[in-house]
């Protein structure tokens, strides 16, 4: 038991066979297309240089994983981190595969990481890794078979170093290499607040599904990074009551409401949402069990457990971040009656609006953010849809009905294209 309140020591890439295993029985797959789609395609481990700015030449382990390219090319973050581990990279990266797969674009899953602490590297330092890195995994990315995008701890910058690096290699610009880029050089508007955008359109159709009102709903924000601190402005606007938040150091709590915008000022000058005036300081984790209508955790895998899913009190989960719930988690939130609007479904809109930059780099056709909140909002309420008719039709939890529509869906197209050679 005491290893499920310790998220270490939840392995994501066990956790996501575990889900996909879930899902295949129900849909009776075969077991030979069961053992395709269970490991990833590649793995791609990489070992390189960096100078730091003391001179001194250190080595950084990196890693690229596809997971599945039967639906088009492999999408998916890079993240920076000194915790992470090729099994979470493979998980991250099957994660994609599904996420795809449920929004219905043309993409298969990847994911990529590199083992680092970004928080103490300058920023030339920074730059230098991600170009050599971008060089490294040069021999399997690129704009039409594997196309990263910004995750934990990377950012527009680090997409930006990508892809000129790639395109320095080949000799001319090419823009559809990355998504999450600047505006300047290809990036695509909305793109910054997609994942947000779309974790509060799939809110909005659970909140209908329970006949709930979002104006006054209490909501719960854990992690407070790109994803977090942007869902809780556009929970904010819609006129629901931002009563806790939390960083990596620890959490804040008022039960009249917090101000967002103020909250991610303050975190902006001092490094964390800590000491923010007329809030009472909490613990990371309790921001997971304040009493809320909608918690949304916009962090790291794994924080939802067994160890603590008894004492969540919000009526939606809304999944921003990938993996936070275990399975044991999820049956005991189902079995409490919490709807859970899982990540491959609730945090697709990054992804979505990632495949609208990349069309749009393509055809070097852009087009303006209203069109492509409209574009957003429509595909991810259909989305939605399709998944509440398969947790009806199985009476199942949204997490299996996700994964049962996507994988479904990716088993489809593996059987159609058969086997090589």
């Amino acid at each position: 038991m005491h290893n499920e309140v310790k998220s270490a020591a939840i392995n994501p890439y066990h956790m996501a066979v575990q889900q996909f295993e879930a899902a295949a029985e129900k849909l009776k797959l075969p077991e030979d297309m069961r053992e395709m789609l269970r490991q990833p395609k590649r793995e791609l481990s990489v070992n390189f240089p960096v100078r730091l700015d003391s001179g001194r030449i250190k080595t950084f382990t990196g890693y690229r994983v596809q997971h599945n390219v039967n639906r088009g090319p492999a999408k998916g973050g890079i993240r920076y981190g000194p915790d992470v581990t090729l099994d979470e990279v493979k998980a991250l990266a099957m994660w994609m595969t599904w996420k795809c797969a449920v929004v219905g674009i043309p993409y298969g899953g990847a994911k990529g990481g590199v083992i680092c602490d970004p928080k103490h590297m300058s920023p030339g330092e920074l730059e230098r890794l991600t170009r050599r890195y971008a060089t490294e995994i040069s021999i399997v990315i690129g704009p039409h078979s594997d196309i990263p995008a910004p995750d934990v701890n990377t950012n527009a910058q680090v997409m930006a170093w990508i892809m000129d690096t790639y395109s320095m290699h080949e000799g001319y610009s090419i823009p559809a290499v990355v998504t999450g880029k600047p505006l300047s050089i290809g990036g695509s508007e909305g793109r910054h607040d997609a994942t947000a955008t779309g974790v509060l359109f799939v809110t909005r159709q659970a909140a209908r599904r329970l006949d709930m009102s979002l104006r006054g709903a209490r909501v719960s924000v854990q992690g407070y990074g790109n994803a977090g601190s942007v869902a809780a402005r556009l929970f904010h606007n819609e006129g629901c009551k931002v009563v806790a938040v939390s960083d990596t150091r620890g959490g804040i709590y008022n039960e009249t409401g917090l101000d967002p915008a103020a909250v991610l000022h303050h975190k902006q000058e001092r490094g964390s949402v800590i000491g923010f005036p007329r809030a009472q300081q909490v613990g990371v984790q309790d921001v997971l069990e304040v009493p809320c209508d909608i918690l949304v955790p916009a962090a790291i895998e794994g924080v939802l457990t067994a160890g603590n899913a008894d004492r969540v009190l919000a009526r939606i989960v809304a999944e921003a971040a990938n993996g936070p719930t275990t399975p044991e988690a999820d049956k005991m939130l189902f079995d409490k009656g919490i709807v859970v609007v899982p990540d491959i479904l609730a945090n697709a809109g990054g992804v979505t609006v990632s495949y609208f930059e990349w069309v749009q780099d393509l055809q070097s056709f852009f087009w303006g953010v209203e069109e492509i909140t409209q574009k957003l909002e429509v595909i991810m309420n259909r989305s939605f849809a399709a998944v509440a008719e398969k947790a009806d039709q199985y009476h199942c939890d949204m997490r299996l009905a996700a994964n049962m529509l996507a994988i479904s869906r990716v088993a489809e197209a593996t059987q159609i294209r058969g086997v090589y050679p």
